[in-house]
């Protein structure tokens, strides 16, 4: 039996899924961060940006296997975005689910409403030691813009994707 993907809008009911699967996604970085009680405990509040921000999921097999935030244009953000820029928030997927897709279907989602929203840039930011998340991004059109500040000691970069006005996206 074929794997299914759906990608769609969060619903209340998701919420202690989608904290679960954050919480699983980021526990390989836990030595990284310098207070992983204090970053884990935000992280396993995911849910909480559908407050702030379009939440969409990955549904594979009728469960939550992944999440991203898309800030739409003129949200509050982080300092280090231009107010008109939308932006990709905390993308994850369930360690027992990556390879099938889920990440770069998450990415076109938010790079598919950017465009609908006019945006000429997409951005983001992540650290070096998200080499996976990284690596989509470049593949998918993302540039390096330059360092962010770091979070609980780890570094972070901004990163960026010129979109086509009014077009289809292209990847």
């Amino acid at each position: 039996m074929a794997r299914s993907i759906r990608i769609r809008a969060f619903e209340p009911a998701d919420a202690a899924a989608v904290n679960g699967v954050a919480l699983a996604a980021f526990a390989q970085f836990r030595a990284d961060y310098a207070d992983w009680p204090r970053f884990s405990a935000g992280i396993g509040r995911m849910s909480d940006l559908a407050a702030t921000a379009d939440l969409i999921v990955a549904d594979h097999d009728g469960a939550i296997a992944g999440a991203v935030g898309y800030v739409a244009p003129g949200l509050p953000r982080q300092s280090f975005f231009q107010t008109d820029w939308p932006i990709v928030r905390m993308l994850v997927v369930h360690p027992d689910r990556r390879g099938l897709g889920i990440g770069r279907a998450l990415t076109q989602a938010c790079i598919d409403r950017a465009i609908a929203d006019g945006a000429p840039v997409l951005a983001l930011h992540t650290s070096p030691i998200m080499r996976v998340a990284r690596s989509l991004y470049l593949r998918m059109g993302f540039d390096y813009r330059g360092e962010t500040p770091p979070i609980s000691g780890v570094p972070y970069g901004l990163y960026v994707r010129t979109l086509p006005a009014g077009a289809a996206a292209t990847t």
